[in-house]
């Protein structure tokens, strides 16, 4: 579907020109009518298959300019996130006038954040703690908001944010509110939070064959532990890749990752969260500027990266299956394609194929090159 039979206004559809946006993705094809419609809605779709453009653009279609006050409030679990979100909201409203949005989150000097909010906005991108920061020091007004949209759900759940998010719901008056829930998974509590905090919502899941896993080869290889760090840069140097994100489940293996492969003359950089804002910037801008080649990161971390990676290691093999596709979903963004590789250490075999069940994609047994 084309984003011209959406029945979208001319000031969105110059914008997503400007984009090179022209083609729907499947979520945004099923999600922006309902959206525009009204509806409470709950998406199920992976990182990389548009979903920031499926809740921006209705969002961004139905505000009304002349009202300074926020009317959409969108909480996602990190300020990397919450930076991609606001960007892309941005880029989406640039034709329509008087449209301003706000990003808060921790990290940044709360007195920017004062001045931008006097300035007002239409809608504010959050994190949950900065915003309760702003609650409880009344720098922000909740009265005119009419749309919440959650992004990620499931993970500012895992990291302990459904206090918070608890907290700004009483905040937010329920009449003719639009809620909107985002996650990778629709768990149980997740289900919950929906009775709770929304009207007959829609559902709209993208099937796994939908994601942009398609467009992503994928590898495993069963190695010992001790041999990981060797199989990484054979890897890198065997596929000349320049830009890679290697994942790790622990802060502590990312230090130690990163510290093999600076010994052995690569530019790279670690990214987990006993790092100060201020360190995860300029590491993130270090990245996109080319500077460093490989980034090594926690799945929490990660989140919010917005460039087209050329490859994902999966140096650990993730917790749950659902975070292998997360993780995968860095590369083969927006139609290119890229490459997945997992390492496998003994009985991690069953974790692996939990996730091949799970994925229904090919993840290819391989052997290292040496």
């Amino acid at each position: 579907m084309k984003f011209a039979e959406l029945n979208l206004s001319k000031d969105i559809l110059d914008a997503l020109e400007a984009l090179k946006f022209e083609q729907a993705s499947p979520i945004q094809a099923q999600a922006i009518p309902h959206l525009l419609e009204g509806h409470d809605l709950i998406g199920q779709a992976q990182t990389g298959t548009g979903k920031t453009a499926a809740f921006g653009i209705p969002v961004i279609e139905r505000l009304d300019p002349n009202i300074r006050e926020p009317q959409v409030l969108v909480l996602c679990p990190t300020r990397e996130l919450a930076c991609q979100i606001a960007d892309q909201f941005k880029k989406i409203a640039r034709f329509k006038r008087q449209v301003s949005i706000v990003s808060l989150y921790g990290g940044q000097q709360i007195d920017i954040q004062f001045k931008a909010l006097r300035r007002g906005a239409n809608v504010i991108v959050a994190t949950p703690g900065r915003l309760m920061d702003h609650i409880n020091r009344r720098s922000v007004n909740m009265d005119s908001i009419k749309t919440v949209v959650l992004d990620e759900v499931d993970e500012m759940l895992n990291v302990g944010f459904k206090q918070a998010i608890d907290e700004i719901f009483e905040r937010i008056p329920n009449r003719e509110r639009q809620t909107i829930l985002f996650s990778a998974t629709v768990s149980e509590r997740i289900m919950g939070m929906a009775m709770r905090y929304q009207k007959n919502p829609k559902l709209v899941k993208i099937a796994q064959t939908e994601s942009s896993s398609a467009n992503i080869e994928q590898f495993y290889y069963e190695i010992k532990e001790r041999a990981k760090p060797e199989a990484l840069t054979n890897l890198i140097n065997e596929y000349k890749l320049k830009f890679s994100l290697v994942f790790c489940n622990t802060k502590r293996q990312v230090d130690e990752v990163v510290r093999n492969l600076n010994d052995k003359g690569y530019f790279a950089n670690g990214l987990h969260g006993d790092m100060r804002q201020s360190q995860r910037d300029r590491v993130m801008n270090s990245f996109r500027r080319g500077e460093t080649e490989i980034l090594v990161a926690t799945d929490v971390a990660a989140r919010g990266i917005d460039m087209n990676i050329e490859a994902v290691f999966n140096y650990d093999v993730p917790e749950a299956a659902e975070s292998y596709l997360h993780r995968i979903g860095r590369t083969g963004r927006a139609g290119q394609t890229g490459k997945a590789f997992t390492f496998v250490v003994g009985s991690q075999i069953h974790k692996l194929n939990t996730i091949k069940r799970y994925s229904k994609g090919q993840i290819h047994n391989s052997k290292l090159p040496v």
